[in-house]
């Protein structure tokens, strides 16, 4: 039998109470598809900070890098707003990305067809389904470039810039294109190029790529327009493939037009096979302990793991063909409607109705 060593990161919030459910259907499906599952649980964020005085704890470093893969709730909240930049909760999310050398940050925005009503979009702007990939850049962009606060002519300022070389393009790039062949071979790349010069380096570099692609059809946007065609005509796009902070906006953008953040999962990917999956919304402090949040995108982020890193398809499948059940008969408060003819559960009950369909 197959033994899988995951590294849990539960972090902030509501991050240990939707990974206790995630860890329940992870259970459940490796039962069923003749696996095993071993867990080590380690520190980060807020939590970590707490208890070692720093976000990313190196023995968390240590644990994610001897793993098979590694699953993460969610960090932060206004308890350690008073932290320094370096020393937020967030930096250590950035941190373990960083020292995992995660740059491939995979974002689907996919509709079930039991919340397509739940989608602030009209019926007829979605159409009968709806299934993007959003591939982010993790590793480079403004998020990680020189930033600082200077005095200036007695004026206060601060700066963050954004660069890219043209290999930290390359590799986003290909993965993009690789996830196109695969799915229906379309790829917008989206940039500002009529303003950023790291920008019309990025549409170069993938245009020269393209010629190794054929079978793919390219197309640019402008960012502010992607977000316009998002909400005006979802279904134009296949694969969406951005820089760090574009990806960031456009992928929260993308999630609401599913119904809701609480539904959308994601990969971040590296060299080798190891990654990290983790719900790609926020550790909603003002509901934490409440058992009101939704666990169901930390659950399809399990499915994730299965289906990139862990390379069992059959499993994955059989956890994203339980929540699609379990739509059918309750909804968490944030995608409840008293017209659903659905129960209104709370998270550990969705939890289990989940696991009990795999």
């Amino acid at each position: 039998m197959k033994n899988y060593r995951i590294t849990v990161l539960k972090g902030d919030g509501i991050g240990p109470e939707i990974v206790d459910q995630a860890m329940k259907a992870l259970d459940k499906a490796a039962a069923k598809h003749g696996f095993s599952i071993a867990y080590d649980q380690q520190l980060l964020g807020g939590a970590a900070i707490d208890a070692t005085g720093g976000p990313l704890p190196q023995a968390t470093v240590d644990a994610c890098k001897a793993s098979d893969s590694v699953l993460l709730g969610a960090v932060g909240g206004p308890k350690w707003d008073g932290q320094p930049g370096g020393n937020r909760p967030e930096a250590g999310l950035l941190g373990i990305r960083k020292a995992l050398g995660l740059y491939a940050n995979l974002r689907p925005a996919v509709i079930f067809a039991p919340l397509r009503a739940a989608s602030p979009l009209k019926p007829e702007i979605i159409g009968e389904s709806l299934d993007i990939m959003v591939v982010r850049e993790l590793t480079g962009g403004i998020y990680f470039g020189d930033r600082g606060t200077e005095e200036r002519d007695g004026v206060r300022s601060a700066y963050d810039t954004e660069r890219y070389s043209v290999p930290e393009i390359e590799r986003i790039a290909r993965v993009a294109f690789d996830m196109a062949q695969k799915r229906g071979r379309k790829l917008c790349s989206v940039d500002k190029a009529n303003v950023l010069d790291s920008s019309r380096l990025w549409r170069a570099t993938v245009n020269r790529l393209a010629a190794e692609y054929p079978d793919v059809e390219v197309s640019h946007l402008y960012v502010d327009n992607t977000a316009m065609q998002l909400v005006r005509d979802p279904g134009q796009f296949d694969v969406i493939v951005t820089s760090n902070m574009f990806g960031d906006i456009l992928s929260d953008e993308a999630s609401m037009i599913s119904g809701s953040i609480g539904m959308l999962a994601s990969a971040s990917l590296g060299e080798g096979g190891l990654g990290l999956y983790e719900p790609i919304h926020g550790s909603a402090p003002d509901i934490a302990g409440q058992d009101a949040a939704n666990p169901l995108a930390t659950i399809l982020s399990v499915a994730m793991m299965l289906r990139y890193s862990l390379n069992e398809p059959e499993a994955a499948q059989s956890i994203e063909d339980a929540v699609a059940k379990a739509l059918t008969q309750a909804r968490t408060r944030d995608i409840y409607t008293e017209d659903s003819g659905c129960k209104l559960v709370g998270c550990q009950e969705m939890g289990d109705l989940v696991a009990s369909l795999i």
